[in-house]
């Protein structure tokens, strides 16, 4: 039942983040059902935020989310190898360049830049905040054929039975100490999958071209959720 409490909040919080009119995806993300790419190239995330840990664990979670979506995603270890060597880590570099060379290098037909924006911890409010924007570009056009923005709150309160100030207090208490042991991979992975559940399917997706009549997110979003989504 909690489950789809928090499943009908994040499709609340969907709808009340714009007033446009919905279009399919076949009409947002046309580049995508254009192009086609077979093989995605995750490059690594760029840190905006004050966590300077959350750039290696988003760039972990990122492959399982899009592979399950139907694409084929060159391995981050061996990736991030050779961007090493080739002094191609810091994305900020490539983010409005040509990308052609990935293309080559790589053999990748798009590429993937994510832009951490925010991420914060709150004791107090029992909650991780996090701000992501994801931006998927066509390694022949460079032109955007994905590009989704995301605030998710991970709720990490905690429910007491307990009445009264004490139970008030045993609950901020339980909702303190339950933030403080959230493991960041957790709400990095929970941030991914909400972010792609509108990510058009690829070629080794059985919903390959299916979904193109599917109504597409907003470009712009928020979403709430804990630890029962799955």
């Amino acid at each position: 039942m909690r489950k789809l409490y928090y499943i009908l909040t994040i499709a609340v919080l969907f709808t009340a983040c714009t007033a446009t009119k919905p279009v399919k995806k076949s009409v947002a993300y046309k580049g995508l059902y254009t192009e086609k790419p077979l093989t995605v190239l995750l490059m690594p995330p760029i840190n905006k935020s004050t966590n300077v840990e959350a750039k290696e664990y988003f760039h972990s979670t990122l492959m399982v989310p899009l592979a399950e979506q139907g694409y084929y995603i060159i391995p981050p270890f061996l990736s991030m190898e050779i961007l090493r060597k080739e002094s191609a880590y810091d994305s900020e570099l490539f983010l409005t360049s040509p990308l052609n060379k990935f293309g080559e290098v790589f053999g990748a037909d798009a590429v993937l830049f994510t832009i951490i924006n925010k991420w914060d911890k709150s004791s107090i409010g029992a909650n991780v905040k996090v701000y992501v924007e994801y931006i998927l570009k066509s390694t022949k056009t460079n032109e955007v054929l994905y590009n989704r923005k995301g605030e998710i709150v991970y709720d990490a309160s905690v429910r007491t039975n307990s009445g009264g100030l004490a139970g008030l207090a045993v609950g901020m208490i339980a909702s303190a100490i339950n933030t403080a042991s959230v493991k960041y991979v957790d709400v990095a992975r929970i941030s991914n999958k909400v972010t792609f559940t509108d990510f058009p399917a690829g070629a080794y997706s059985i919903r390959n071209k299916v979904d193109s009549l599917d109504f597409a997110g907003p470009k712009e979003f928020k979403a709430t959720v804990n630890s029962s989504y799955r």
